[in-house]
């Protein structure tokens, strides 16, 4: 577990904000996805992050003051009742990050939430289905820009 007093969860607000969230999710995805092909450059997800999910969504992040370094760990964007994106530092992977962004996410959207995720991303499966949510849809992906088949998962109080 990462240790209480060197984890904060925070809104994004800023554009370094944007910018470190941007490159966790880039590295996650990228370790997380290898075999899922990104529509977008590492600038356009730059930008996007940017000009888009840090002024114009519920997006939070992990911040550590972690021994050797800190920074930001983790992203994760709320669009209404949508957990539209979590992603974490590898390193950082199994520290109970992503168990405090999920209650948080409850927290914030206490009549349910609904996600998608890659139908590959098994390990997301299993951490989704162990915080009560579950899968009610599968596609083919044609709905997705990465055209990667993937499932909906639906949690309701």
């Amino acid at each position: 577990m990462a240790d209480e007093r060197t984890m904060v969860l925070r809104r994004a607000v800023s554009p370094e904000d944007a910018d470190a969230a941007a490159g966790v999710w880039l590295r996650s995805f990228a370790a997380a996805l290898p075999s899922v092909v990104r529509p977008r450059t590492d600038d356009e997800v730059y930008g996007y992050f940017r000009h888009v999910l840090v002024p114009l969504h519920e997006t939070w992040v992990a911040e550590t003051e972690a021994e050797g370094g800190g920074g930001v760990v983790g992203v994760m964007v709320l669009e209404g009742e949508e957990l539209a994106q979590l992603y974490l530092a590898l390193e950082w992977h199994g520290r109970g990050i992503g168990d405090r962004f999920v209650a948080l996410a409850k927290e914030r959207s206490p009549r349910g939430l609904y996600l998608w995720t890659f139908q590959v991303n098994a390990p997301a499966h299993r951490f989704y289905q162990r915080h009560g949510f579950e899968a009610v849809e599968w596609t083919d992906g044609g709905g997705n820009e990465e055209r990667e088949p993937d499932v909906r998962y639906v949690w309701r109080p």
